[in-house]
C-alpha cells in the first residue's frame, strides 16, 4: 500500500457521521476529526512526509498555523525536514496574544521580515483559521506566505477564499476523495 492511500484510509476511519456545528459555525452531517490523524504516530508520519514533499521545492523557512490543528503537522515536518538535512523550522500562531511575558502571538523561532513560510491545517471549511493565521503573518512578522496545505480540504469555499487573498491553497485530500 502506497504512503497516499494508507493515510487516506486513516482519514477515512475518523469520519464521523451525525449532526455537527463546525468551528466556521456551520451544520454539517458529517465530521473529519483529523485531531485523530495527526495526533497518531503513523497518521502523523505519513501527513508530515507528503506535506513536506509538496513544501520542498519551495523553500521555505518555516511552517506552521493555527493553534491547535496545525501544531502536531508543523512539528512533524519540522522534524521530518531536519532527518533530510535540510531543516524548516515550525511556528505556533495563537488565537489570541498572550497577556504577560513577550505577549506574542507567533511562537517559535523568530522569523525575519520576508521570511518564506507555509500555513499548514488539519481541516479547511471557509478557511477562517487559515486565514487568520495568515493575516497575521503578513501583518505582524511581515512575512511571505508561499501558500496554505490542508490534510483536508471539506470543498466549501475555503479554497476560494484564501485564493482572493493571493495564498494558492493545496490540500492532500478533498472532501470527493473520502468518498
Amino acid at each position: 500500500m502506497s504512503d497516499r492511500s494508507d493515510l487516506l484510509q486513516i482519514v477515512k476511519s475518523v469520519v464521523k457521521f451525525g449532526d455537527f456545528t463546525l468551528s466556521s459555525g456551520k451544520k454539517s452531517d458529517f465530521y473529519i476529526d483529523c485531531r485523530l490523524v495527526t495526533l497518531s504516530a503513523r497518521g502523523l508520519l505519513l501527513t508530515s512526509r507528503m506535506m513536506l514533499d509538496l513544501i520542498r521545492p519551495m523553500k521555505p523557512r518555516a511552517v506552521g498555523g493555527l493553534t491547535l490543528g496545525a501544531d502536531p503537522i508543523a512539528a512533524g515536518i519540522a522534524i521530518e525536514s531536519a532527518r533530510e538535512n535540510a531543516p524548516i523550522d515550525a511556528f505556533i500562531v495563537r488565537k489570541e496574544a498572550k497577556a504577560h511575558g513577550a505577549k506574542k502571538s507567533i511562537e517559535g523561532p523568530d522569523l525575519p521580515k520576508g521570511a518564506k513560510v507555509v500555513v499548514v491545517d488539519d481541516v479547511v471549511t471557509t478557511g477562517g483559521s487559515t486565514i487568520t493565521a495568515v493575516e497575521r503573518l503578513r501583518e505582524e512578522a511581515q512575512v511571505e506566505v508561499l501558500c496554505a496545505i490542508a490534510l483536508v480540504d471539506r470543498e466549501e469555499g475555503g479554497r476560494e477564499a484564501l485564493e482572493k487573498m493571493g495564498v494558492k491553497m493545496h490540500s492532500l485530500f478533498r472532501k470527493s476523495d473520502l468518498r
